[in-house]
């Protein structure tokens, strides 16, 4: 992929990301949002579970970023423990903004502004393929969990809520 080559779907930050990783991938844009893992799954016509969710969480006053499949949420004590933090929470818009250049509901696994600590949720691997967001609520790409979990320089964790 050329510099010249537009991804005119994709935020321009996340199209430049693709280009520095040399990673083709389809980025699909879609007339309504999908700011939820369950509009997306609906748009694409997949399982919630094949979403990622990109979600930024404050560990002692740093952002953390945590991809988690669209079926489940995050175990904000486990991530705490894994972390070895004194206090997580989840970040405010303009955290999630400062952070990573996005808004909340278009944030995509990598292409951020700042460096950031990456957990990966293990479930992401029980699928071959798993959607993402590419920049903007209307937009998302397909990818390999293994490969978008490089990617982003993720740590492979198990931070999900368990079900009573």
């Amino acid at each position: 992929m050329s510099d010249a080559e537009p991804l005119p779907h994709a935020h321009p930050r996340f199209a430049a990301a693709l280009r520095e990783l040399n990673l083709v991938v389809e980025v699909r844009r879609f007339p309504d949002a999908t700011r939820t893992a369950a509009q997306a799954a609906a748009a694409i016509g997949c399982t919630v579970g094949e979403i990622v969710k990109s979600l930024i969480f404050e560990a002692d006053g740093a952002p953390v970023l945590v991809l988690m499949d669209g079926a489940s949420r995050v175990d904000v004590e486990l991530v705490r423990r894994e972390l070895g933090a004194d206090s997580v929470r989840r970040a405010g818009a303009e955290l999630v903004r400062e952070a990573t250049g996005y808004a909340i509901g278009g944030v995509p696994p990598f292409g951020h502004r700042t460096r950031t600590r990456v957990l990966a949720d293990r479930r992401l691997l029980d699928h071959e393929v798993v959607w993402a967001a590419a920049g903007t609520p209307h937009t998302v790409f397909p990818l390999d969990p293994k490969t978008l979990i490089a990617h982003a320089g993720g740590t492979l964790v198990d931070v999900r809520e368990r079900t009573a």
